[in-house]
């Protein structure tokens, strides 16, 4: 990858927020990581992240995570541009990681709102402007108020940006198109917005967006890729039928959870297995079977 590229130009397009593959017992399965990391790739998708919480970043020791970010480091070895999930709801804790871990091979640092403490927008402001002050590499945001339980609003997102050009960027999770379009218009430098949820990716880059940080792209990169570049063309019709027809299998992602979905699907492809950590408990044997189905039709259609 050039290093004459803006940062904010590698993450135009298609993300993967990868999953951690695990044994049967619960350990890390490296190797087929290795298969996904490699099967993303031949896909065209444009970066990678590592330890996002598709990643069950939660679950992970902090030995683990180090493990995980130094391999996938080593095995993408520069072929796309690689971001790593630092955040949490104790602004210290996120700090102190920040400062100790080794960045070397990294673009960008995507963190996440404080889960379950419920920040206003001031505990959000600081917490994030703390995060900048330490963060050696540029950072993301990321606002998914279904799963943290605060959203962040457009207003305190300019009012980031305008306070330090640590922040480059937001992956928008809120399923608020109209909420995308203004955190697109109001901050006042180059600044990308990414779509956190598959379905809205068209509509996403239609109000201002780049493209998606996605789990789909797991399953069909290249089809990813593909329906993302044609919206960044503006051929948003087109886009949105490639769209609308993996939406079936998109959905089955969801239904019991993520990464259960996707890993459940990955398996009948023989690509990893389908286990995940307590609190998250494997896919249905229902799920499967749909999910068999679903691709099956999907593939056969396209």
């Amino acid at each position: 990858m050039s290093n004459t590229m803006k940062i904010t130009d590698k993450f135009k397009g298609v993300g993967v927020a990868l999953i951690t593959p695990m044994q049967p017992n619960g350990s890390i399965d490296f190797a087929a990581l290795a298969r996904v990391i490699e099967r993303v790739i031949e896909g065209g998708v444009d970066y990678l992240l590592a330890l996002g919480t598709t990643s069950e970043n939660p679950t992970l020791s902090a030995d683990e995570r180090v493990a995980v970010m130094k391999f996938i480091r080593e095995r993408v070895a520069g072929r796309t541009a690689l971001m790593v999930g630092v955040g949490g709801n104790c602004t210290q804790s996120v700090v102190n990681t920040l400062r100790s871990w080794d960045f070397t091979g990294y673009d960008a640092i995507l963190s996440v709102n404080p889960y379950y403490n419920k920040p206003n927008q001031e505990g959000l402001y600081r917490h994030f402007m703390a995060i900048a002050e330490a963060s050696p590499l540029p950072i993301v945001l990321y606002n998914i108020p279904g799963r943290t339980g605060v959203n962040m609003t457009p207003e305190t997102v300019a009012r980031l940006v305008a306070a330090s050009d640590r922040f480059i960027g937001i992956k928008e999770a809120s399923g608020n198109v109209e909420q995308m379009e203004r955190i697109c218009q109001s901050v006042g430098r180059e600044f990308f917005l990414t779509s956190g949820d598959d379905g809205l990716t068209v509509e996403a880059v239609r109000r201002g967006g780049v493209g998606v940080l996605s789990v789909l792209a797991h399953l069909y990169p290249a089809q990813v890729k593909r329906l993302t570049d044609k919206a960044n063309e503006g051929r948003y019709e087109e886009a949105e039928q490639l769209l609308e027809a993996l939406m079936p299998v998109t959905n089955s992602l969801f239904e019991e959870g993520n990464p259960v979905g996707v890993k459940t699907a990955l398996s009948t492809k023989g690509i990893c297995g389908a286990t995940v950590r307590l609190p998250l408990a494997d896919g249905s044997e229902a799920l499967r079977e749909k999910q068999i189905r679903l691709i099956a039709e999907y593939e056969t259609a396209k």
